[in-house]
C-alpha cells in the first residue's frame, strides 16, 4: 500500500491505539509491521480472528498473559553463545510459564474460538526446563539446592565466614585492643572482613589496612588472626563463582536446544496479543465484522471515522450503480472528512480491524488506495500547490488499475476554474475508463454538470442547517449541492438586488458596462471643500484670504457672526470663516506649549508686561508717564 495514502489518512495514528490495547512489546512489535492486506482470503481470515477474540471477550473470558515479555534480546543473547545470569533465566521462566498457561487456557475453547484455539497448538510445553529453572534460581540469585557441588562450597563458606566472625568478636572483647578500636564492630571492606582503628594506634595492631576513612581518623584493619581464614574463603567465593557459571551455562544450554521451539513461542505469544488487543479495540468501539467482495462495492451503514469521539455516522454506497461519486457543499461541511472515512475504514478492515458501524456495512478489498487531499507544496522542488497535485495525480493515474480506490479532494482547483474543471474532468474519465472506484470534491459546477449527465458518475451533496448555516456533516447521495454563497451572502446582509444581478450573472453572464455619472463621482475639490467647512478655525493657524490671496493669522476664533479676526500686515480685520482656507494648523506650526501672544504682541510690549509682573519701578515708571500723557 502507497506509503502517502497511509500518512494522510492516519493510518498509523490509528495503529497507535490499538497498540495501546497490548499487553506486552511483543504485540506491539507486531501491529508496527502489520500492513493493510490486498489478499481478501487473508483480510477475512484476519477480521475473524479479531471476531474470535471478541467472542471471547463478550463471554468475560481473558487470554492470560501474566509473565509474558519480548524475550527476543535474551534469544540474541544465547545465540552469540553468552550464558544468561540468572534474573535472564527467571524472566524466561516466566515466559515459559506463561505460554503453558496460555496453551491450556485455549485448550477447551474451540466453541468460541476454534481458530485461536488451533493456534495453541504450535505452542511447546517446555515445563522441564521451567521447574529446572525454579529449582536452580531464587531470588535472581543461584539457589543452593541448584547442584550438591555448589550447596557444599557454599556450607564451607559459611563454615569459614564463622570461623572469622568468631575470631573477629573475640579482637574486640580484649582489653588489651579496646583504647585502639574505633568503634566496636565488624565492618566488611573491599571484600575483607575488618575493624575500625584509631588512625593513632595503626601500627600498633597487627594487620592488614584495608581502607582508610575520608577524615583519616579511622583505619580498617584486617587483623593477622584472620588472615589464614579470609585466603580460605576467598578461594571458595571463586570456587562458587565457577559453580555458579557451570549451572547458569548448564541452563543455558537446555534453552538454546529448544530455541526453534522457544521462537514459534515467541511468534505465537504475538499473535495473540495482537488478536486480543484487536479484540479489546472492538469492543470499545462496538465494532463490527463487515461483509468483503472484490469488485469495488462498499456500503457503509452508520460509519464512523476512528479518530474524531461523536462524530456524525456516514452513510454512503458507490460500485454498483455508479462507480464515481462527485461529492459537493459548502467549505467546513465536512467533504474531506468523508473522504477520510472511507480511506481510513477500508485500510482498517485490511488491517483486520474491526470498524464501527451498523450490520449490512460491506467493504471493497482493493489492491491500492490512493489520496490526493491537502496541500503538497514542495518547497525542496519549488513547486507550486497546484503543480504538486497534478504531479500526485500524475503519479496516481500512472498506478492505477481496476482494483484501486481513490480519494480526490478539490479536484482541478489551484488553478484558473475553467482550465481546472476540464482538467478535472478529463481525469476522472481517464481512472473511470480503467475501472477504478472515485470519491472526488469540488466546487465547480462543471465538474457537478458533467457527473450529472454521465450514465455511471453521481452526486452528492453535504447538508447544512439554512437558518444557522451550521453544517450538519450528513451526505446526502443523488443531491447536487453548491457552495450556498447567495443564501450565506443574503443573511449577512447583502442587498436583495444584489443578490438578484448574481443570479442573472451567473445564468447569462451579461455584464452590466454602463459608466457612472459625474455627480455620483467625488473629486478632490470636493474632499478639500468638505474639510475645510467642517473646519473650526483655531487661534494661530496660517490660513489664506481668499479675497486678496494673501496668508494670515487667526486670532480670535469665529463668532456669533461667523466671523473669524485675523492678523494681516499688523493690522486686526474680521472675516467671514468661508472667505478663508486653512493652509497649516497651529499644532503643527508650533510647539505643544509655546504661548501663542507671542504672534500678536511687539517684544518691547511683551517686555514691558514681564517687567510689570515681576514689579519692576522702571516700568511701573514708564507706565504711569504713558498713562499721564
Amino acid at each position: 500500500m502507497d506509503n502517502t495514502t497511509l500518512e494522510k489518512l492516519h493510518y498509523y495514528e490509528l495503529k497507535e491505539i490499538v497498540k495501546g490495547y497490548c499487553a506486552s512489546g511483543l504485540g506491539k512489535a507486531l501491529i508496527d509491521k502489520l500492513e493493510p492486506s490486498t489478499n481478501i482470503k487473508v483480510v477475512n481470515r484476519r477480521l475473524g480472528e479479531t471476531s474470535e477474540g471478541r467472542a471471547l471477550l463478550d463471554a468475560s473470558y481473558h487470554i492470560p498473559f501474566d509473565g509474558i515479555f519480548n524475550v527476543n534480546p535474551l534469544i540474541d543473547k544465547m545465540e552469540k553463545g553468552a550464558a544468561l545470569d540468572p534474573e535472564d533465566l527467571s524472566i524466561m521462566e516466566n515466559f515459559l510459564r506463561g505460554c503453558r498457561k496460555l496453551k491450556l487456557f485455549m485448550k477447551d475453547k474451540e466453541g468460541y474460538a476454534p481458530t485461536l484455539s488451533s493456534y495453541s497448538l504450535n505452542l511447546t510445553d517446555l515445563s522441564y526446563i521451567e521447574e529446572e529453572i525454579d529449582i536452580s534460581i531464587s531470588g535472581n540469585r543461584v539457589a543452593s539446592n541448584a547442584s550438591k557441588e555448589l550447596k557444599k562450597i557454599r556450607k564451607q563458606i559459611d563454615a569459614c565466614e564463622g570461623q572469622i566472625k568468631e575470631k573477629l568478636e573475640k579482637f574486640l572483647k580484649n582489653p588489651i585492643n579496646k583504647e585502639h578500636i574505633q568503634e566496636s564492630f565488624i565492618s566488611q571492606r573491599n571484600g575483607k572482613y575488618t575493624i575500625p582503628i584509631k588512625a593513632a594506634f595503626k601500627n600498633q595492631v597487627q594487620g592488614k589496612v584495608i581502607e582508610t576513612s575520608l577524615k583519616g581518623s579511622t583505619v580498617f584493619i584486617e587483623p593477622d588472626v584472620v588472615a589464614r581464614y579470609t585466603s580460605e574463603l576467598a578461594t571458595l567465593k571463586v570456587e562458587e563463582a565457577m559453580e555458579e557459571y557451570k549451572i547458569l551455562a548448564t541452563l543455558t544450554e537446555m534453552l538454546y536446544e529448544k530455541i526453534k521451539e522457544i521462537k514459534i513461542n515467541i511468534d505465537v505469544i504475538a499473535e495473540y496479543d495482537m488478536i486480543w488487543a484487536k479484540a479489546k479495540y472492538s469492543s470499545d468501539i462496538e465494532g463490527i465484522k463487515p461483509k468483503l467482495n472484490e469488485h469495488g462495492y462498499i456500503k457503509i451503514v452508520k460509519g464512523s471515522y476512528p479518530l474524531i469521539k461523536n462524530g456524525v455516522p456516514l452513510d454512503f454506497e458507490i460500485g454498483k450503480d455508479y462507480r464515481s461519486l462527485i461529492i459537493t457543499g459548502p467549505n467546513a461541511g465536512g467533504k474531506t472528512i468523508v473522504l477520510k472515512t472511507l480511506g481510513m475504514l477500508n485500510l482498517a478492515v485490511q488491517s483486520g480491524f474491526h470498524i464501527k458501524a451498523k450490520e449490512g456495512t460491506e467493504i471493497a478489498v482493493f489492491n491500492k488506495i490512493f489520496v490526493d487531499i491537502g496541500d503538497n507544496q514542495s518547497l525542496e522542488n519549488a513547486l507550486s500547490t497546484f503543480s504538486s497535485h497534478v504531479k500526485n495525480l500524475a503519479y496516481i493515474i500512472k498506478e492505477s488499475n481496476k482494483s484501486t480506490l481513490l480519494l480526490f479532494d478539490e479536484i482541478g482547483s489551484g488553478t484558473e476554474p475553467n482550465e481546472g474543471a476540464a482538467l478535472a474532468i478529463a481525469i476522472l474519465e481517464e481512472v473511470y475508463h480503467k475501472g477504478c472506484i472515485t470519491i472526488a470534491t469540488t466546487h465547480y459546477g462543471e465538474i457537478k454538470n458533467f457527473s450529472e449527465q454521465h450514465p455511471d458518475f453521481e452526486n452528492a451533496a453535504m447538508e447544512f442547517r439554512c437558518d444557522t448555516l451550521d453544517p450538519l456533516y450528513k451526505l446526502n447521495i443523488g443531491k447536487t449541492g453548491d457552495s450556498n454563497a447567495l443564501y450565506i451572502s443574503k443573511k449577512m446582509g447583502i442587498s436583495d438586488n444584489i443578490i438578484e444581478r448574481t443570479i442573472r450573472y451567473i445564468e447569462s453572464k451579461n455584464y452590466n458596462y454602463e459608466l457612472i455619472r459625474d455627480s455620483k463621482v467625488i473629486k478632490e475639490k470636493d474632499i478639500q471643500k468638505d474639510k475645510d467647512e467642517s473646519y473650526e478655525f483655531a487661534v494661530g493657524d496660517k490660513v489664506l484670504w481668499l479675497d486678496k490671496n494673501e496668508s494670515a493669522i487667526v486670532y480670535k476664533e469665529k463668532d456669533i457672526y461667523n466671523n473669524v479676526t485675523i492678523l494681516f500686515n499688523k493690522e486686526f480685520v474680521d472675516i467671514n470663516y468661508k472667505r478663508l482656507k486653512l493652509e497649516i494648523k497651529a499644532s503643527e506650526l508650533y510647539p505643544e506649549e509655546y504661548d501663542l501672544n507671542q504672534l500678536f504682541v511687539s517684544f518691547k510690549e511683551r517686555k514691558l508686561e514681564r517687567d510689570i509682573e515681576r514689579g519692576s519701578k522702571k516700568a511701573l515708571k514708564k507706565l504711569k508717564k504713558n498713562h499721564l500723557k
